[in-house]
């Protein structure tokens, strides 16, 4: 497929991001079935603070992602758009997994991770002030767009380490298990799989009790909900600022995620 770039009419949520509005396409997208789309949430693991190398610059001619004016694009790290320290994330590789597994099909990325945001700021209205964003509402409208050309496949989250706090993890189960209803209610998507990622296990930085108090939370949410699953993060490494998962590790870890979504999707 030649020419992947897409370009489209941006139009601006009142909060200043851009989302996508009506459509001009300069190519022939796939059929809408074969569109296949996936929503990243959730916080900076998942938007990638990866190091980008020069594989990361190369393509898959399969592999879009919605940039931050609205278009769709190849897929070239960052992805993501939530702060200037974007870099590599797991998405790509996951991506790069899924097309392998159904040839048939161009995956559409739809980036909305917001680095440092709390689950409370993923709540209709929600305020997050480190990117000046509304998350759950600008991902909704981002999503809803896309959603024209495509067709919803999965949503990915990883998220947590702003609520492994006092006062904050005692209530993360509960709204994290909302927030998973909400995401399929408000996109019209009661069954669309959902794959969360735990959080990083370094042992430079071990948990306290209310990271694990969210470990657990992602546990048991994952076995109650239906087509909801959990990617453990065993082995995987960080960067030096042993926050955010290394290079290495997001490829490896979009792949896991991968796995997980083949399982609840066949």
């Amino acid at each position: 497929m030649k020419n992947l770039i897409i370009g489209i009419m941006g139009s601006v949520l009142s909060l200043g991001v851009p989302v996508i509005g009506e459509t001009n396409t300069s190519v022939d997208l796939p059929k809408k079935e074969n569109f296949h789309l996936f929503l990243l949430a959730g916080q900076s693991n998942m938007a990638g603070r990866g190091i980008i190398e020069e594989s990361d610059k190369l393509p898959h001619s399969r592999v879009l992602a919605l940039d931050k004016d609205g278009k769709w694009r190849l897929a070239v790290a960052p992805i993501h758009f939530d702060k200037t320290v974007a870099g590599v994330g797991l998405a790509t590789s996951f991506a790069e997994a899924i097309v392998e597994r159904y040839p048939n099909v161009t995956i559409g990325l739809i980036p909305a991770a917001c680095g440092g945001s709390a689950i409370s700021t993923w709540e209709p209205g929600g305020y997050h002030s480190q990117t000046k964003s509304h998350p759950w509402d600008d991902a909704i409208a981002r999503a809803r767009v896309a959603k024209k050309k495509g067709v919803l496949k999965g949503i990915l989250w990883h998220q947590g380490e702003s609520d492994g706090k006092p006062g904050l993890a005692e209530a993360y189960e509960g709204k994290l298990q909302d927030l998973f209803q909400r995401f399929r209610t408000e996109l019209n998507a009661p069954d669309v799989p959902i794959v969360l990622g735990q959080l990083g296990q370094f042992p430079a930085k071990p948990w306290d009790g209310y990271r694990e108090q969210v470990n657990i939370a992602h546990i048991a949410v994952s076995k109650r909900m239906e087509k909801v699953a959990f990617v453990p993060s065993d082995g995987l490494t960080p960067n030096s600022d042993i926050v955010h998962f290394d290079t290495r590790s997001l490829r490896i870890f979009g792949k896991r995620y991968a796995e997980a979504y083949i399982k609840l999707a066949d």
